[in-house]
């Protein structure tokens, strides 16, 4: 009966060897997988180089007159100039600055010059030379990091665990930073520094931000009468702590009672010591709350205005970097050509295709 017993040992082995085998040519179909995708990349690249170097020729030719037509439009329109302001928000208007300079260029694109200098206390004249706004946040890597230690810290130590740097930055708006820049471009190269200043005006003098800024004010000066009550009585602690010193000190009274007397001073000293510790950190307060009141003063601070005539601008921003218009163009109308170029490949490439299926 005993051999008719199955073996297991071999069973085992016979499963190992098929769960290797089987994780082996897994793999392998992997690896052929990824060397097949980047032997398509390879292909792509070099089609793709001797695509460029079938239409070098084209390609350059089309940059050429673009920079050409761009050098012409440059030196045959009318330049216009750009006017800039650096501000501060001292409390949340950005959404509000942002809307307001939406609602100025919808204007400027309705050419609705008459609502435009009402609304900005300027001329019509003046309201006709405007080309528009636009607002960008004055900002770097290191100020989001600092503006991001703020926001954790002011959170609660378990909503703060599960907010990481990328989850700031996605919720986190352009109109939230604190310094913005403001610029206006205008068809004439007079100063507008009144206009941008009407502009941050407008949002400034708005009755939500100036209730908001009269609660504030009032909390401050309330906690601050609170404060120099409480050091007047620190105060009054102090001279009577001091009395109490100088009498300790008195041979008259050191001679009759020397127990009571040290215990006193000790104590004495000791509770002034107290005092005075507390005395720095109202004191140190009593600062801080004077700065706060010095900072919400104003709603919108401006940092720096261009108070001369606007600036020629001949530049054009293209991802960030400043562009002269014939580049722009030369750039442009080569990037067209090659795409379709490209689109006439791909289309011969169908016809092909179609052709052998």
């Amino acid at each position: 009966m005993s051999k008719d017993l199955p073996k297991p040992q071999q069973s085992e082995e016979v499963d190992l060897g098929q769960l290797f085998k089987l994780l082996g040519n897994t793999f392998d179909r992997f690896f052929k997988f990824i060397g097949s995708i980047f032997n398509k990349l390879f292909l792509v690249f070099v089609w793709m180089i001797f695509f460029i170097k079938k239409h070098l020729i084209k390609i350059i030719l089309a940059g050429v007159i673009g920079f050409a037509l761009g050098f012409i439009n440059e030196k045959t329109s009318d330049p216009y100039y750009s006017s800039s302001a650096i501000i501060k928000q001292n409390y949340n208007t950005g959404e509000v600055l942002y809307e307001a300079v939406e609602y100025y260029n919808k204007l400027v694109a309705e050419v609705d010059t008459i609502t435009l200098a009402n609304d900005l206390n300027i001329n019509s004249s003046k309201a006709s030379s405007i080309k528009g706004f636009s607002i960008v946040a004055v900002t770097n890597d290191n100020n989001r990091i600092k503006s991001y230690d703020t926001y954790i810290k002011s959170l609660d130590s378990v909503v703060a665990s599960t907010i990481t740097y990328d989850n700031y930055l996605e919720f986190s708006k352009e109109f939230d930073v604190p310094f913005q820049k403001i610029d206006l471009h205008s068809y004439t190269n007079e100063s507008f520094e009144d206009v941008i200043i009407e502009v941050v005006n407008k949002v400034k003098t708005s009755p939500y931000f100036l209730n908001a800024q009269m609660r504030d004010l009032n909390e401050l000066r309330g906690r601050e009468i609170a404060l120099k009550q409480t050091l007047q009585k620190s105060d009054s602690l102090q001279a009577v702590y001091q009395e109490v010193l100088l009498k300790t000190t008195d041979p008259e009274n050191a001679g009759q009672t020397s127990i009571t007397i040290d215990n006193t001073e000790d104590k004495s000293i000791t509770k002034e010591y107290e005092l005075y510790q507390s005395d720095l950190v109202l004191r140190r307060e009593l600062v801080e709350i004077e700065r706060t009141k010095e900072e919400i003063e104003n709603i919108i601070e401006i940092v720096s205005v261009k108070k001369e005539r606007g600036v020629v601008q001949d530049t054009t921003d293209v991802f960030g970097l400043e562009l002269s218009r014939p580049i722009v163009y030369a750039c442009l109308l080569s990037i067209l050509i090659f795409v379709l170029l490209l689109a006439i490949d791909f289309l011969k490439f169908l016809e092909r295709f179609k052709e052998k299926v």
